[in-house]
């Protein structure tokens, strides 16, 4: 079957249609390889060939084939007597169902011979003052039998759920990872995670034999996952859902996970082939040792979001550079970890909490969150002191010992009034540290509307209803997810919430209001030390770059203490007072609009472990002192003498 041979070329690596042949390369360092054709509808063996000493360029082998139907075939390569799967395919036919036992030895690749219409396609590139991040994992946002949709667990169960997502806010969809990977691991990989003394024998029975649900190892980086497609074509079909994304003007980032056995110099390009094959927005880049600045500075990147630990912009801009299009994003704990103490009311916390709040670094972006895949639930956060991990079979050994959460009185589920409210307003409280903070904000699935893992702080190998989506809780938990909507919705209708650069808390343009300042029980004299939790932010609208109409003025009163606090709103603009727009320490979420006082200062009791947000309006008439007499400030509350 062999056909007529052509000219060497090695790159790119893998197997590539070009004028009607197949071009093979493949990297072996014995010289003792070729390849294996089978045929794609029935998997007969069809051809084996060898390469030879002349196909040999450095330690990679190619040949080019003519007179093959790529439509018909399938192929892997062969070193030795092993058959070795292609790393650079970009699809693989014949999809397993998910969980299903297979060996990467098995996989035979296929080629791309579906064109797919991309007409109208647009990329969105949402800036970060702009965005609001959704992580999910695609098979566990739908795969549960209340998700309502046909196509359960599915990337086109994802484009059900977009009226959905939309109607939360989300800007930008991050994938865990969400290309080929086996999730069962093969015997011998097994083996090397045995303990010392182990024999393959004790592979069979040991309790390491789970399944890999969240994908975070070595996979096939240039094709989607198959299981996660309801069709037989999920390049297709994960294609389609880039397109639907981009047609409600929303962006898909995909997580990349690379160990350190993955060569540096081959990322980039597989986010290159993402983001001109399959229209990718962005990626999260995993793993130790990343060229960051490399990738960022790659030209065919410019546009596309990059998250990663941290950037070094002073080595991607010159001095007093402005950056076109900022793409690149630290995505670190550090906000997560410091915001989920000061939220449970640690000592020592207030100062950086205030500074989460503002910190927006220079030409950057940057991906808050209070949780994610691995960790509690935001419902749990506030519900387990510990983790509750036994389901996964390793005596609860897994997974992180401190959470930094607090489970407001009891351990897991309670059927006690006051700590189920104490949780609800907890919730809430984060929901406001995670949408008033002014970088951008990432949510993960479910935690809108109170999803839980029982406690499972890794539900790493877990695919079942630990891990995938209630739904019935939309009903359930309906007030959290509508205190959710309400914030999302203040966020966007204050554009100094979500301003482009960090606030410099100065009054740079003589307003008589800095853009930033704090207040303490006293106004304009904030107090900071160790042992408060309770504070005033003035935000100053007049500070954010939009062409919309000024802001005014916002302030966030925040009290973490078990105790009430008194909090001291400053004086607003003549003939403007404050009003509460909302807090987490009512049950229901109602946004009110009324004035709390006339033209002075207002001095507001601030409830323990609650919220309150204060927006300022013109005066009512009703409030008017007629006959020209100054209003007179009205204390919401009683001030204690």
């Amino acid at each position: 079957m062999t056909g007529k041979l052509q000219q060497k070329k090695p790159y790119p690596l893998g197997a590539h249609i070009e004028s009607g042949a197949i071009r093979f390369s493949f990297v072996s360092k014995t010289g003792s390889c070729g390849i294996l054709l089978f045929d794609r509808a029935t998997g007969k063996a069809l051809d084996k060939i060898p390469f030879l000493p002349e196909d040999r360029v450095g330690n990679i082998y190619c040949k080019t084939v003519d007179n093959i139907d790529a439509e018909k075939l399938t192929y892997q390569f062969y070193e030795g007597d092993k058959p070795v799967p292609d790393e650079y395919a970009r699809v693989f036919p014949g999809k397993a169902a998910y969980g299903k036992e297979r060996l990467d030895s098995v996989l035979k690749a296929g080629f791309l011979t579906t064109d797919f219409d991309w007409t109208g396609d647009r990329f969105p590139r949402i800036p970060y003052d702009r965005a609001m991040v959704y992580c999910m994992h695609v098979r566990g946002f739908t795969r549960h039998s209340s998700s309502d949709v046909k196509h359960k667990g599915t990337f086109a169960g994802i484009i059900e759920k977009l009226p959905y997502l939309k109607e939360i806010g989300v800007t930008t969809l991050e994938l865990q990872p969400a290309y080929e990977f086996t999730e069962l691991p093969a015997k011998d990989e097994l083996l090397r995670q045995l303990p010392y003394g182990a024999t393959l024998e004790d592979v069979d029975t040991c309790c390491m034999k789970k399944l890999n649900y969240w994908g975070y190892k070595r996979g096939y980086y240039y094709a989607p996952k198959a299981s996660y497609a309801s069709s037989d074509d999920p390049t297709v079909e994960f294609k389609t859902l880039v397109k639907a994304l981009h047609e409600n003007n929303m962006e898909l980032v995909m997580q990349f996970y690379f160990p350190n056995e993955v060569k540096r110099s081959e990322l980039a390009e597989i986010l290159r082939f993402w983001v001109l094959e399959y229209h990718v927005d962005g990626f999260h880049l995993l793993g130790e040792n990343m060229p960051s600045e490399l990738l960022a500075d790659d030209d065919a990147l410019a546009d596309t979001k990059l998250w990663y630990y941290h950037f070094r912009t002073e080595a991607l801009y010159k001095s007093g550079e402005e950056a076109k299009y900022p793409h690149v994003a630290e995505y670190n704990d550090a906000w997560c970890y410091e915001m989920r103490r000061y939220l449970k009311g640690d000592e020592g916390m207030l100062d950086r909490a205030l500074y989460h709040l503002r910190h927006i670094p220079e030409k950057s972006g940057c991906i808050h969150y209070l949780t994610n895949y691995s960790g509690f639930t935001l419902a749990d956060l506030v519900s387990y002191d510990y983790k509750h991990n036994e389901a996964n079979g390793e005596d609860n050994r897994d997974g992180n010992d401190y959470n930094c959460s607090w489970n407001c009185g009891e351990e897991g589920p309670t059927r006690r009034q006051k700590i189920r409210q104490l949780r609800t307003r907890q919730i809430k409280n984060a929901m406001c540290l995670l949408l008033l903070s002014q970088s951008t904000p990432m949510i993960f699935m479910g935690d809108e509307f109170g999803n839980t893992q029982k406690g499972n702080n890794n539900p790493y190998c877990q695919d079942n209803v630990v891990t995938w989506l209630d739904w019935n809780r939309l009903k359930k938990n309906a007030e959290i997810l509508e205190f959710w909507k309400q914030l999302v919705s203040f966020r966007r209708e204050h554009a100094i919430l979500h301003p482009k650069r960090e606030l410099r808390l100065m009054d740079d343009l003589a307003c008589g209001y800095p853009d930033l300042s704090y207040h303490g029980q006293n106004a304009w004299r904030p107090q900071t030390e160790s042992y408060f939790r309770h504070v005033g932010v003035l935000l100053c609208g007049t500070y954010a770059q939009t062409d919309e109409k000024d802001d005014g003025l916002l302030y966030l009163a925040m009290n973490m203490h078990w105790e009430s606090h008194e909090l001291a709103l400053p004086r607003p603009p003549k003939g403007t007072c404050w009003a509460l727009a909302f807090s987490t320490e009512t049950e229901k979420n109602e946004r009110k609009t009324e004035a709390e006082c006339g033209g002075g200062e207002l001095i507001r009791i601030i409830p323990p472990r609650s919220i309150a947000v204060y927006v300022n309006i013109p005066v009512p008439e009703q409030m008017m002192v007629r006959n020209g007499e100054r209003a007179k400030s009205v204390a919401v509350g009683n001030k204690s003498k």
